[in-house]
């Protein structure tokens, strides 16, 4: 509601030029018609179809808004136009040194795609629209990262994201501008901070491993207790068991031969 009232007086600011104004006007008109048809090259314009023109009069812009794409006419004594680009434009945040909420400093930069959406608000309520956008980009990072914690900036960037663009969107309603996407490019952290982080992962990467092998060991010691009471029960499982070790040795090629005796043959030579 507010952006349109704000438009339509902006668009209809042509028709308070006052007396000496329509006059000027009028008398505009006149020399344009006495100097047919040299005047008629400075009287037609064109703007492209990416771009939109705003038209002053007098000072004020002309009712309508903006005109274009294709040809429209001014006066040449009393009317001035500017040209706005319509397209989306995309920039990059310088690299900015952000303090976290957990007081880690991080270096952090972005890109940032916009367009103007309403060419007579960004010419009328601004100066420059894209420096102004730039310099709002900048801000907005360091102020919403200044609210996260480093977990959170490395793992929610699509949310810190979509929250960057909301704000910019709301903030740069009132200039015309149209924010379409925020992206953050790069987090950067200090080396020390980097090697600590590296070694913590490491040392978890070891815990993880040595449980793993307890695990393995823990599970090898049960099946090992449960074959030595099969073979309990019954005593030529220890013999096929030594066969088969035999087996084994032999078809690796190996030059030493070992031959199992029974435990019963040695006992009996005991005895003797």
């Amino acid at each position: 509601m507010h952006f349109s009232l704000k438009l339509k007086a902006l668009e209809n600011t042509d028709s308070d030029i006052g007396l000496c104004g329509w006059i000027l006007v009028l008398f505009s008109i006149l020399l344009t018609l006495l100097t047919l048809p040299l005047s008629i090259w400075m009287c037609i314009k064109i703007v492209k179809e990416y771009e939109r023109a705003i038209i002053f009069r007098l000072g004020r812009i002309l009712r309508g808004g903006a005109k274009g794409p294709g040809l429209f006419f001014i006066l040449p004594c009393t009317d001035s136009f500017i040209n706005v680009d319509m397209r989306t434009i995309t920039f990059d945040i310088p690299p900015q040194e952000v303090l976290t909420k957990d007081s880690v400093t991080v270096s952090v930069d972005g890109v940032v795609y916009y367009r103007v959406q309403n060419a007579t608000l960004a010419v009328a309520n601004i100066t420059n629209a894209d420096a102004a956008t730039r310099l709002l980009a900048q801000t907005t990072l360091r102020n919403v990262l200044g609210t996260k914690n480093l977990a959170e900036i490395l793992s929610d960037r699509e949310e810190i994201a979509h929250s960057m663009q909301s704000t910019l969107d709301d903030a740069t309603d009132d200039w015309g501008i149209k924010v379409e996407r925020v992206e953050i490019k790069d987090v950067k952290l200090p080396l020390q901070l980097q090697r600590a982080m590296a070694a913590e992962a490491e040392a978890t990467r070891e815990a993880r491993a040595k449980v793993i092998a307890a695990e393995g060991e823990m599970n090898a010691s049960r099946a090992l207790k449960e074959a030595s009471l099969v073979i309990a029960e019954s005593p030529s499982a220890l013999q096929l068991r030594y066969l088969q070790t035999l087996n084994t040795i032999a078809a690796e090629k190996n030059s030493t031969i070992i031959f199992p005796l029974p435990i019963d043959m040695m006992q009996s030579f005991m005895k003797n």
